[in-house]
C-alpha cells in the first residue's frame, strides 16, 4: 500500500505569454507515464504512491517545462505521509 497522497499544482511561466494548459498537459502526461494511480481536477492533480517516487515525479516534471519553454514555474504541493499506508479511496469513497 502506499504511503503517501500528493496533490500537486504546476504553474509555469511562459516566456511569451503563451497559453499554459499545454505545458500543463505535459506534466499531467509524466504522471501518466509514471504508472502511479492519480486523479485529475480542475485545479490540482493527486498522486498515491511512495513519497521518494512521487518527489522524484515532480522534479521531472518541473525539468520538463524548462525543457519544454517556460523560463520558470511555481509549483504547489499538498503531503499526506502515513507509513501506515492510505489511499485516496480512503479519504475520498464515501462521496463515490
Amino acid at each position: 500500500m502506499a504511503n503517501s497522497l500528493v496533490s500537486v499544482q504546476i504553474i509555469p511561466k511562459t516566456k511569451n505569454g503563451e497559453d499554459t494548459i499545454p505545458f500543463v498537459d505535459e506534466a499531467i502526461k509524466l504522471i501518466m507515464e509514471s504508472g502511479l494511480k492519480f486523479e485529475v481536477h480542475p485545479l490540482e492533480t493527486t498522486i498515491e504512491g511512495e513519497l521518494s517516487t512521487i518527489l522524484h515525479l515532480i522534479t521531472k516534471m518541473n525539468e520538463k517545462m524548462i525543457e519544454i519553454g517556460s523560463s520558470n514555474v511555481i509549483t504547489q504541493v499538498k503531503i499526506l505521509y502515513q507509513p501506515a499506508g492510505i489511499q485516496m479511496e480512503d479519504l475520498t469513497g464515501k462521496y463515490r
